[in-house]
């Protein structure tokens, strides 16, 4: 009951996913990035183990293609498995089981895939990716995001939508973006607030990370004296 994007920018080499839909906490089952390794959309009845085990795969030099016959093979109901996998050189390949939820659907695009289960049309992966494609000269994170409001916008998922997610991650070895809504009845909405939040502020937290000696806290701002200690002056 889900629909998502991974996506790699070809200017920074950033990899990333957004995904939306009707189950709660999707993006913590359904998505896994890892800098210079690629993506893994692991979806429809998901199982959140392929998520870490397709990355593992990948970080040996396997092409999308490859990882993704593997993650089948060793999945005993892959039949109820939808996946999208992006290695770092940009290259895709999906997989929907032959139990998978309907309506379903998926489109590969040029450093992008997009699939989805529930859904209210199987064009809206398509759209997802056209977006996606035109928005070339965004930060990951916002491409990914218009793509899925495309994808909202073109019909979405049956069902109503309860929580969203969007994750990128670039040279080190924990997501520089990693964004969640849950429990809301419009989670895209919610997540769009959000980025706008942490979007002038990722920079600052990466160097928190990486090169903490320039960092510089502002003194906080002087308190003032609580009304009734005033009256006793």
């Amino acid at each position: 009951m889900t629909f998502s994007i991974v996506g790699r920018c070809a200017r920074t080499g950033m990899l990333g996913m957004a995904v939306t839909s009707s189950s709660l906490c999707v993006a913590s089952r359904c998505a896994w990035t890892r800098a210079g390794t690629g993506v893994i959309a692991t979806q429809n009845l998901t199982d959140p183990g392929l998520g870490p085990l397709g990355l593992d795969l990948l970080a040996h030099g396997r092409p999308a293609s490859t990882v993704l016959e593997m993650l089948v093979r060793a999945d005993p109901q892959s039949g109820h498995r939808q996946l999208l996998v992006l290695d770092a050189q940009g290259r895709t390949a999906h997989f929907t089981g032959a139990q998978a939820l309907p309506t379903h659907g998926f489109s590969l695009g040029q450093d992008c895939a997009a699939a989805g289960n529930m859904l209210a049309n199987d064009a809206i992966p398509q759209a997802m990716v056209e977006t996606f494609t035109a928005t070339a000269e965004l930060p990951l994170a916002e491409r990914l995001l218009r793509a899925l409001e495309r994808g909202l916008a073109e019909g979405g998922e049956e069902r109503e939508l309860r929580s969203a997610g969007v994750q990128v991650a670039h040279t080190l070895n924990w997501p520089v973006v990693d964004l969640r809504i849950d429990g809301q009845n419009q989670p895209l909405t919610a997540l769009r607030a959000l980025w706008h939040l942490y979007e002038p502020l990722q920079d600052g937290y990466v160097s928190r990370a990486s090169a903490p000696q320039n960092y510089v806290l502002a003194p906080a701002p002087a308190k003032s004296a609580p009304a009734s200690t005033i009256q006793d002056q």
